[in-house]
């Protein structure tokens, strides 16, 4: 028998289980004049001692250490990239197809080779890094896994002087964001808000979003590295696996982070300065904190990580310690020069294997396949009681939904047992007891609603709840403690009752509409000549009702109206308009006129678009004026009437006070005030809120008449570079029926850019299939990448020469 304490061992054991620790890999970066003497390894290839020679200058007693051992999961020296990947990422990209998380890490110095093991060099395939290789390896096993279907994402993300970057935001189809990237955590984990994510379908998309990250990356020059890594990115590759089989309902998720961190550096050594001097403490920083969140994630005893101390620990808190199976490749010297760094980073990587992690298959459950699935459960379920209830000669049951005439009859025989001439009721199934429990309800509502509109009908009803009107009665005299009427009934003056104990209190806004609209009827049979009388009174009940606003409708139709102007394409070019495009003279027309025209012609639609907006948000403006005289009005009548209560109180304290049983007895006038003081605060609250709901509604209206100027003057200011600056032949790319964007001329059309690309990749292809045949995609994508950077540059050459 399993006792408290063995389960409680049990439990700990199973937990310890699941527990993974993190994998910490050296690399150590090639040189002619590696330190023998310094740097040794051992027999395993799993550890490294680290010499250090006592410095003299600190006298005979000198107690510095000059001893290290590092016990790691693997040394890699002089490894080729192949032996790399095939020993620090391929097992975790495996697991990804799978549903496990994994995180691949690049740490170290500046200029030790972290960015060149995490990408390696784009232009040879051989000499590619992790991240290429484990997108190859993803889309080759998805093509080993026939019964899945599944699809990839990926993002990529760069940290820079603590800000956050979208890397892959210069694509065509991405767009400007409006609001600045944010990390988000949210019970599922922690995700950058306003980060592009890009499905790809192929292996050469996913290198072609790749290269362009990369040509999008800041780097910088000083004395240890010619092409420093200025930032920290995070590539991102998002897997999502759903079985072809589709009484499967389980499909799993996972993510793979490969994060390229930038290196560590001393002022002294690099030399930095200006602009690069400030990113180094920028990265510095980061580093240093990522570091504290190592340290104490190490720590079992420690409550509270640090991870919101800077962008890069709260972006990879998933990662670090997290559900994800964790890799960490340190990139050290070989140098005796830059031994103190050395020992930096190793420290670090025996810091990162103290850290455990708890990896477990993200599965998930699609909501179309079990709604399938239940009702294909729910048919066998009834073909299975049909049989039950033919075996039991029970042939009349039906388990359907009950039909309106099912659930009349059931009405029919409530009432009947409740009235006592039905003594029971024949109970067949499960839905015919939940229908009676339904219809006992029902009528017993009808009921209490009858009794209650009886009541309504021989007295006036006051909520037991609503204390405020039930204070103003008392005081009024008209109504004793125990709930009696006080006054004269008989039709002289007017008398009121409180509602029984029986009244429901869900009634309570209905109850005080009848008081006041009968106290009302009350005071006008009365002809009371006051200022305050009963004509006032009566106006300022109809206040309360307003008209609802339709700004409900105006806001959908306004959301309506920012989608059609974010998804506003240009006329197409095979427009009359375009078609009939008059000879350009020698000098360009002023930008006021050409707008004119341009307001008539290309950009008619935005235009329009425009005024409606602006149109929208001159009626906002002018219903917020209105209102805001209503609540003026409404404040000013306020005043007023607390000025006339005010008097009527000092009168009644000047001609003497009465009270009956201890309640103070006030006359109809002073009564009538306080009503009407309560109802016109109850009108400028309202009033007040409408108030706030239009100027919201007017921040978003004039927002989106900020966002159609600046969408017409940036259309505008392309159109008349198009038509008047772009040379004579050139502008055959801008005829009629081409497929050209605005804002964009055709490669062929400037240079012979293409002809070139191809025959490099012509080139590439002959030197490089024989020995790699799979490298075509990656290959592809390159070409096409620097085609497109290299069109960016000769239109940005093209520019500065008509600017000058």
């Amino acid at each position: 028998m399993m006792t408290t304490e063995n389960f409680a061992v049990f439990l700990f054991l199973a937990k310890m289980g699941t527990r993974k620790k993190v994998r910490a890999f050296v690399r150590v970066k090639p040189t002619d004049d590696f330190a023998h003497e310094m740097i040794r390894y051992g027999d395993d290839n799993k550890s490294i001692d680290i010499h250090l020679k006592k410095d003299t200058r600190r006298g005979v007693v000198n107690n510095q250490q000059t001893d290290w051992s590092f016990k790691l999961d693997g040394v890699l020296h002089n490894a080729s990239q192949d032996l790399v990947y095939e020993t620090v990422a391929k097992d975790v990209i495996s697991q990804a197809l799978d549903g496990y998380n994994g995180t691949i890490m690049c740490y170290g110095q500046t200029g030790a080779g972290k960015t060149y093991t995490m990408t390696g060099a784009t232009e040879n395939y051989k000499h590619r890094g992790i991240l290429p290789r484990a997108l190859q390896q993803v889309f080759r096993m998805i093509e080993e896994r026939p019964t899945h279907a599944i699809t990839v994402r990926v993002s990529y993300l760069e940290i820079y002087n603590e800000r956050l970057f979208d890397l892959l935001s210069t694509l065509p189809y991405v767009g400007p964001s409006v609001t600045p990237m944010t990390i988000v955590e949210n019970p599922q984990g922690v995700f950058i808000k306003g980060l592009s994510v890009h499905l790809t379908s192929q292996e050469e998309d996913a290198f072609s979003l790749l290269f362009e990250g990369e040509t999008n990356r800041i780097i910088a020059s000083h004395t240890m590295n010619k092409n420093s890594s200025r930032s920290h990115c995070i590539f991102t590759i998002y897997v999502e696996a759903h079985s072809r089989t589709l009484s499967d309902e389980k499909y799993i998720t996972s993510k793979i982070n490969l994060v390229d961190l930038a290196g560590s550096e001393r002022l002294g050594k690099s030399g930095s300065e200006g602009r690069v001097l400030k990113e180094a403490t920028y990265i510095n920083k980061s580093l240093s904190f990522l570091e504290q969140a190592i340290i104490a994630l190490g720590d079992q005893k420690r409550d509270h990580i640090p991870f919101r101390q800077c962008k890069l620990t709260h972006a990879l808190k998933d990662s670090l310690g997290g559900n994800c199976s964790m890799v960490l490749v340190t990139n050290i010297y070989g140098d005796a020069a830059q031994l103190e760094e050395t020992l930096s980073s190793l420290r670090f990587a025996s810091r990162m294997k103290l850290i455990t992690t708890e990896p477990a298959i993200n599965e998930k459950y699609d909501a179309e396949r079990m709604v399938k699935n239940l009702e294909k459960e729910l048919a066998l379920l009834k073909q299975e009681l049909a049989i039950h209830d033919s075996l039991a000669n029970r042939t009349l049951v039906n388990y359907d939904p009950m039909d309106e005439i099912q659930i009349a009859e059931i009405n029919s025989q409530v009432r009947r047992y409740l009235e006592g001439t039905l003594d029971e009721m024949d109970i067949i199934n499960l839905r015919q007891i939940q229908e009676v429990f339904n219809q006992f309800r029902v009528v017993l509502s009808q009921q209490e609603q009858e009794v209650e509109s009886a009541l309504r009908k021989k007295y006036i009803l006051i909520d037991k709840n609503d204390f405020a009107a039930i204070s103003a009665v008392q005081k009024a005299g008209l109504v004793d403690v125990d709930g009696h009427l006080v006054g004269e009934p008989d039709g002289q003056s007017f008398g009121l009752g409180v509602a029984p104990f029986s009244t429901k209190p869900g009634k309570k806004s209905k109850s005080r509409k009848t008081f006041k609209e009968q106290l009302s009827s009350s005071a006008r049979k009365e002809g009371a000549s006051s200022p305050v009388g009963g004509k006032d009174l009566d106006v300022s009940f109809s206040k309360t009702q307003l008209t609802p606003s339709s700004k409900d409708g105006d806001i959908k139709d306004m959301l309506l109206r920012d989608r059609e102007t974010s998804n506003i394409e240009p006329l197409p070019s095979d427009s009359p308009k375009e078609e009939l495009r008059p000879p350009r003279s020698s000098t360009p027309p002023s930008k006021s006129v050409a707008f004119e025209d341009f307001k008539n012609e290309r950009g008619s639609e935005i235009n329009r678009i425009f005024k409606e907006n602006k149109s929208i948000l001159n009626e906002r403006r002018k219903r917020a004026s209105k209102t805001t005289q209503r609540i003026n009005a409404i404040k000013r009548e306020i005043d007023i009437t607390k000025e006339a209560l005010n008097f009527q109180k000092s009168l009644r304290e000047k001609q003497g006070e009465y009270e009956n049983k201890g309640l103070m007895i006030i006359d109809e006038e002073e009564f009538l005030l306080i009503l009407k003081l309560k109802d016109l605060k109850k009108q400028y609250r309202t009033e007040y809120q409408d108030l706030c709901d239009l100027r919201a509604e007017i921040q978003y209206c004039q927002h989106l008449v900020d966002q159609c100027r600046h969408r017409l003057l940036t259309e505008f200011d392309i159109w008349y570079n198009e038509s008047f600056f772009i040379p004579e032949d050139m502008q055959v790319a801008l005829k009629p029926g081409s497929s050209i964007r605005p804002g964009m001329v055709p490669v062929s059309r400037i240079v012979s850019l293409g002809e070139d690309d191809q025959d490099k990749f012509s080139q590439l292809q002959q030197m490089m299939l024989p020995d790699g045949p799979d490298s075509v995609s990656f290959y592809n994508a390159k070409v096409k990448t620097e085609q497109k950077h290299n069109y960016l540059k000769t239109m940005m050459g093209l520019q500065q020469t008509h600017r000058k």
